[in-house]
């Protein structure tokens, strides 16, 4: 059922990037008619306004993401100095450790990454900019959902959660068990749950001045990790949200 205060217009404007920010590729308009069940007429209106305003870019016979969503999404992370930050703090993390650290905030149950700095060494990861993993799963949500109480948790998280793998957590009980855990370490640590093959160390920023929740973390292929590389991501990466943290509410260190 559509909401009584919705506008049509921005549902149907809302529709259709939803579809263009998932493809991979430029979208043709007769695809975009039959994906957003917006009528041929109206389609190419609101196809037209947009490019105008280079929301969106024509390409061949197809249409994609514009250049001006990407000023627009960048206003995102410019605030509560938070990207500066970030890049610095994780420049020297991947300078030390040559693993890839991922920026996140918390959007009602799922994680949306914000900020990724890559190291030299490959690694598969889920973490484009803009994506979204379910925040049960990995180890940033896990990091984000202990800054919440159970109550809250158990608010934002069905009793049985999806398997992306098969040691995702699934049980709420599981879960919220595991999270005080995070609460009291400070560290969250997710083995292949998200995606097999990788361990996840992550660690709560905090809530920034404008109502972000926050946290980062670093992503590693099991196979090159050692039990001592693992002692040492772990304990950087707490100190680095902690770092991040301080700057972000000018707190003094020591």
């Amino acid at each position: 059922m559509a909401d009584e205060n919705d506008v049509p217009a921005l549902r149907r404007t809302h529709d259709l990037l939803d579809v263009l920010s998932r493809a991979s590729q430029p979208v043709k308009a007769s695809a975009l008619v039959e994906m957003t069940g917006t009528s041929r007429s109206t389609l190419y209106l609101l196809l037209d306004a947009l490019e105008r305003r280079k929301w969106i870019e024509k390409r061949a016979d197809g249409y994609m993401i514009g250049v001006t969503l990407f000023e627009f999404g960048n206003a995102y992370v410019r605030h509560d100095r938070l990207l500066p930050t970030f890049r610095r703090e994780a420049a020297a993390f991947v300078l030390r450790h040559n693993e890839v650290v991922q920026l996140a905030v918390l959007d009602e149950a799922q994680v949306v990454y914000i900020a990724r700095e890559d190291a030299p060494r490959p690694v598969r990861l889920v973490s484009d900019l803009g994506s979204r993993l379910p925040a049960h799963c990995c180890a940033l949500g896990k990091a984000l959902l202990a800054g919440l109480g159970d109550e809250a948790v158990t608010a934002l998280l069905p009793p049985r959660l999806e398997a992306f793998t098969e040691n995702t957590l699934t049980r709420r009980a599981d879960l919220l068990e595991e999270l005080a855990s995070v609460r009291k370490t400070g560290l969250a640590i997710e083995r292949e749950e998200a995606v097999s093959g990788l361990v996840c160390f992550a660690a709560f920023v905090g809530v920034t001045p404008l109502g972000r929740r926050v946290a980062v973390s670093s992503s590693v292929p099991i196979g090159r990790l050692s039990t001592r590389q693992e002692k040492q991501i772990a304990v950087s990466v707490v100190a680095m949200a902690d770092r991040i943290g301080r700057v972000l509410y000018d707190k003094p260190s020591g």
